[in-house]
């Protein structure tokens, strides 16, 4: 009888376990990943990104991306890839744009920067979007 009843008792421990293992782990992100669908960036673009968004985007969008008050967080759910695609970033620093989502004023082109310049800033931005996630709007 003993037997049988610590039986019972490592079996329901042993559920007990599974029960929390899978629970944690189901409910984990990889480390350094927001969950947001972005997929990792080229690690040479990011490096490549980052002084650069510094030196021509930080004074406005913050050098965190949480932006300032001359302009907007890069991290805002409004900049997800599919609402503002890659090309309206690269459009936006050519061009400049008319202030549509924000009340910070009309964006002025960004002058110096190649296309090569702008495809890094690009994927830096997108990295931090991927490993910090998105910020609801309006903020």
């Amino acid at each position: 009888m003993i037997r049988k009843h610590a039986a019972w008792i490592a079996i329901g421990a042993l559920v007990v376990t599974m029960v929390i293992a899978v629970a944690a782990f189901g409910n984990t992100k990889p480390t350094g990943d927001a969950g947001t669908g972005i997929p990792p960036q080229d690690p040479g673009l990011v490096a490549a990104g980052e002084p650069l968004y510094q030196a021509n985007c930080a004074s406005c969008h913050g050098d965190d991306l949480r932006g300032t008050s001359t302009g907007p967080s890069h991290l805002s759910i409004v900049y997800e890839p599919n609402h503002h695609g890659d090309v309206a970033f690269i459009l936006a620093a050519r061009n400049g744009v008319q202030a549509h989502h924000w009340g910070f004023g009309n964006m002025e082109p960004v002058p110096g920067l190649s296309d090569e310049d702008l495809d890094a800033i690009v994927a830096y931005v997108r990295e931090i979007q991927r490993i910090e996630g998105f910020e609801p709007y309006p903020p």
